[in-house]
């Protein structure tokens, strides 16, 4: 685990976004509202800031297999990674609160043969991911956390 930084006072999503809304439904009900979102699951991913060093909350869609959590880096199918994934690069270390439950853990980009598995599992659960990669020639990230033991 990274040592100095202060998790449990991370930099929300910007004020009036549906992001903010959502995390703060989420820590103030304990995970028990806004785990289960429009028809899929999310979580909080905490990542540290590669510019800031302070640690930086988002809440997103995620997926599991083999005890792992799984993330996609779409940001909307863009050209551009979204900053959580930036972050990740500089810094794997992270938080995660899926509902109740908070977890340190180690992020890592998932390699090629684990995204050819993965991918189908993560568009089950959101299946706007075909579009959003349809909609960009970047190859969007899986990202793999390992829970700490």
């Amino acid at each position: 685990m990274t040592t100095g930084i202060d998790w449990d006072h991370p930099t929300d999503p910007r004020a009036g976004s549906w992001q903010l809304e959502h995390v703060k439904q989420y820590v103030a009900s304990g995970g028990t509202e806004g785990h289960h979102w429009n028809g899929t699951q999310t979580l909080l991913l905490t990542t540290v800031g590669r510019i800031s060093g302070n640690p930086v909350r988002t809440p997103l869609i995620y997926g599991e297999a083999d005890g792992r959590y799984l993330l996609v880096a779409s940001k909307g199918g863009s050209d551009e990674h979204p900053l959580w994934f930036r972050n990740l690069s500089a810094n794997p270390q992270v938080r995660i609160q899926v509902g109740p439950r908070i977890l340190q853990g180690t992020a890592r980009t998932a390699d090629a043969e684990e995204r050819a598995a993965y991918w189908p599992v993560m568009v089950g659960h959101w299946p706007a991911y075909d579009e959003y990669q349809a909609k960009t020639d970047r190859e969007i990230p899986i990202v793999v956390i390992e829970p700490a033991a």
